[in-house]
């Protein structure tokens, strides 16, 4: 099969689409994007920037992935979720919902990452018990994500926020002194992630 462009669809700048990788709906491809193997990008997705689009994978619905993220394999980003930063998605995973994966973040395996989960850092997550949310909370309506991390061990990402657990704990508690209610939701969703990791830990 050979390239395909659609004709709704926009390849511009010093985008790249070549072998027999199909752009099509009305997606975009631009920068200096490259999509190509028999990479599928279609539906109103964007790819943008210096990212790599190939292999089978495809990226579809509203979807976006920028800067020089890399998504490869036969990993699916689909729906409104953002692949950005230098992060990776591969092996068979998804990334869909309004999901997040950033910086020099990994989602590979069988993993899927889903509706508003925030994976950033060092994240790797190749598994369903990788990451964990928790949310809303009362205060601001955010939701928490806690992932693993190769530098951190578990990352815990909420709002502005993203650190170690140890981290989150510490902020909690400076944050949240004298309200009740919001600091003791916080402390359950502490004692949450904790119990989940240990849990994952112990079934290995």
């Amino acid at each position: 099969m050979t390239t395909y462009i659609a004709p709704t669809a926009q390849v511009s700048g010093s985008a790249w689409v070549s072998g027999s990788a199909w752009v099509s709906g009305s997606a975009r491809v631009s920068d200096s994007a490259w999509v190509f193997g028999s990479a599928r990008v279609y539906g109103s997705a964007q790819v943008f920037g210096s990212a790599r689009v190939y292999g089978s994978a495809q990226v579809f619905g509203s979807a976006w992935v920028s800067d020089s993220a890399w998504v490869f394999g036969s990993a699916r980003v689909s729906d409104s979720a953002w692949v950005f930063g230098s992060a990776r998605v591969y092996g068979s995973a998804q990334v869909f919902g309004s999901a997040r994966v950033s910086g020099s973040a990994q989602v590979f395996g069988s993993a899927q990452v889903a509706g508003v989960a925030v994976i950033r850092g060092d994240g790797r997550v190749s598994k369903p018990g990788d990451y964990v949310t928790v949310g809303p909370a009362l205060s601001s309506g955010r939701t928490t994500t806690a992932h693993r991390d190769e530098k951190l061990g578990v990352r815990v990402n909420c709002g502005n926020f993203t650190g170690s657990i140890e981290e989150f704990e510490a902020a909690v508690e400076r944050t949240h002194a004298g309200a009740s209610a919001h600091l003791a939701q916080y402390r359950a969703f502490v004692a949450l992630i904790k119990a989940h990791f240990a849990a994952q830990e112990a079934a290995q």
